[in-house]
């Protein structure tokens, strides 16, 4: 009956993956009552790795080729199974297969802006995308940290562990990088660099290598951007406020023209009414900052402060004055110093 018993058992001659399955990292060989013949073949194909684990520890890791599978090329499971002779019966152990191929087009990015220090602006707010290719580069780390006893595992099973890894180092690339906001948004690939930096060693406790990573976009929120048009505006005219001041009254005037239109009943006299605010107002700042911003010129002679408010202004176009002043101060175009002048020499005209 023992003998019977025996010859009705399966052996397994030849062990190999075809890796069908699209995205599969990790699969077991399906083993259930069925021996590995002594003399059996391993096929390891490019692209592939092979464990054995016998008795729960990883007897043999196996690179691509093709193995006879005897005592010679199983030492370490013949030590564990403390055999003393000749390795000719049948064996059974759990043999797992490894995709070392490139996984590629992995999307990362931030669900929600995250805050970052800048050299330029202080404190941003960004938001950033791209994606990242990596690969298996150690079966037996990535078996006992990460797919285990599985049967099999995917990539879209490690997806979300990965992206938080990505995630989590954007900060710190950025601040090892040592480059503001605007260097890192010309040259993406620079922070594309410094962030597949910071990720190799996370990636690699995890038996993966990172093979290439890739930033597509890199972006402020919508107050930030405007904030930001208007430095680059200020770098356009350099020192030269005459050139800047006609600028902001040109943007102004549509706007108080539509705030009078609305007030005067619209047409022809509130455009006259918008455009005379307009161009007050405009004459106004130009002065005050004029006189506010003389004194930081060595060599420019100090302008004389204006005495009185200009003929035709009115008390509520120096309260849009000190508003359109207050915006500049949040902007960085006035100090606080300069504000406050401005805004007591203002208020004095009220009285």
């Amino acid at each position: 009956m023992a003998l019977f018993d025996f010859i009705k058992k399966q052996f397994i001659d030849i062990l190999q993956w075809t890796e069908d399955g699209d995205g599969t990292l990790a699969w077991r060989f399906p083993m259930q009552d069925m021996e590995i013949q002594n003399g059996g073949t391993l096929v390891v194909r490019e692209s592939q790795m092979a464990v054995f684990v016998n008795e729960g520890q990883v007897a043999d890791v196996f690179a691509p080729g093709t193995y006879k599978l005897t005592t010679q090329t199983l030492p370490v499971l013949t030590y564990l199974k403390n055999w003393d002779k000749l390795f000719e019966s049948p064996f059974k152990s759990d043999v797992y297969f490894f995709s070392t191929r490139q996984q590629i087009d992995q999307k990362w990015g931030t669900p929600q802006p995250i805050t970052i220090r800048d050299k330029d602006f202080g404190a941003v707010r960004l938001r950033a995308f791209g994606n990242y290719a990596f690969r298996i580069a150690d079966p037996k780390l990535f078996h006992t940290e990460i797919s285990g006893t599985r049967a099999e595992y995917t990539v879209a099973e490690l997806d979300g562990q990965l992206r938080g890894l990505v995630l989590q180092n954007i900060s710190n690339a950025i601040a090892g990088s040592g480059l503001p906001f605007l260097d890192l948004a010309a040259n993406q690939v620079m922070f594309a660099d410094a962030l597949a930096k910071e990720l190799q060693p996370a990636f690699a406790k995890l038996g993966l290598q990172l093979e290439n990573l890739t930033v597509q976009n890199l972006s402020l929120p919508e107050e930030l951007q405007k904030i930001l048009d208007q430095k680059i505006g200020m770098g356009m005219v350099g020192n030269d406020m005459a050139k800047f001041m006609q600028y902001q009254t040109a943007q102004a005037i549509p706007k108080f023209a539509e705030v009078a239109g609305q007030g005067g009943g619209g047409g022809v006299a509130g455009d006259a009414m918008g455009l005379g605010a307009g161009m007050a107002m405009g004459q106004l700042l130009a002065q005050n900052l004029q006189s506010g911003l003389g004194g930081l010129h060595s060599n420019a002679a100090p302008a004389a402060a204006p005495t009185a408010a200009p003929v035709g202004i009115s008390p509520d176009d120096i309260m849009a004055t000190l508003e359109k002043l207050a915006d500049l101060k949040g902007k960085g175009i006035l100090t606080q110093e300069e504000f406050d002048a401005k805004k007591s020499e203002l208020l004095k005209k009220l009285v």
